[in-house]
């Protein structure tokens, strides 16, 4: 039978409060959140690798608070009154992969120009990162020495339940059904991250739609052969 063509649309994975699976290396970060507006620092900085859910995170944030979202290019851009308007709490996601040498300095003056607006005016402000600032490189020494205030959580690697409940949530946004038996399967062959289930889920997707196969054990291996050859 010959394969069927896959189209590169993009899935649309489950953003809410209650879609969000909480575990102790989560912990921190979701008690972080539920914890708004009582903050001991006007900012609040969750760092981990990618796909650790910290993007999940800061959309549950920003419904929370009724919050905008920036970008640094808009902090570049605009003055921050300007950019917050009437709203109570800012996000800022991914904010280490923009300190690039064209613009580091001007970000780190914008940074800083709105870590003071929201002190002064009581507001508040999420940041994720793959990394805690002190690894940012940033040189302003008024900007590193605020941020040393912020309050931090780290999105550990998922335990064995988790890792199995994110491969679940994971195919579930696709419209796929896994079973435990290939739940189990998979677990004890691909690396521990929340970024090699991601990998592991999108190619799983363009297989089974290929093939037009269920997500089964057989289908499985050829996943993880997919992987293997992208290795070498």
């Amino acid at each position: 039978m010959p394969s069927q063509l896959v189209f590169d649309f993009e899935h649309r994975p489950a953003f809410e409060a209650q879609d969000f699976l909480v575990a102790p290396c989560n912990q921190e970060a979701v008690a972080g959140i539920d914890n708004w507006p009582y903050w001991s620092s006007p900012v609040f900085v969750v760092h981990g690798s990618s796909g650790c859910g910290k993007s999940h995170l800061a959309q549950v944030f920003v419904a929370r608070t009724s919050g905008v979202k920036l970008s640094y290019l808009q902090l570049l851009e605009k003055e921050p009154p300007a950019l917050i308007g009437g709203a109570k709490a800012c996000l800022l996601d991914d904010i280490d992969l923009a300190f690039t040498p064209g613009n580091k300095h001007a970000l780190e003056e914008a940074l800083l120009h709105l870590y003071n607006i929201l002190k002064e005016h009581k507001l508040t402000m999420m940041i994720t990162a793959k990394s805690p600032p002190s690894r940012w490189g940033i040189s302003l020494a008024d900007l590193s020495s605020r941020l040393k205030t912020a309050t931090m959580a780290k999105i550990g690697q998922p335990d064995d339940a988790l890792l199995a409940a994110v491969l679940v949530k994971q195919f579930s946004d696709r419209q796929l059904r896994i079973d435990n038996e290939v739940v189990a399967f998979v677990q004890t062959r691909i690396e521990r991250s929340f970024h090699a289930v991601g990998r592991f889920v999108a190619i799983a997707d363009k297989l089974s739609l290929a093939k037009k196969s269920r997500v089964s054990i057989p289908l499985m291996r050829s996943v993880l052969e997919k992987l293997e050859e992208t290795k070498q």
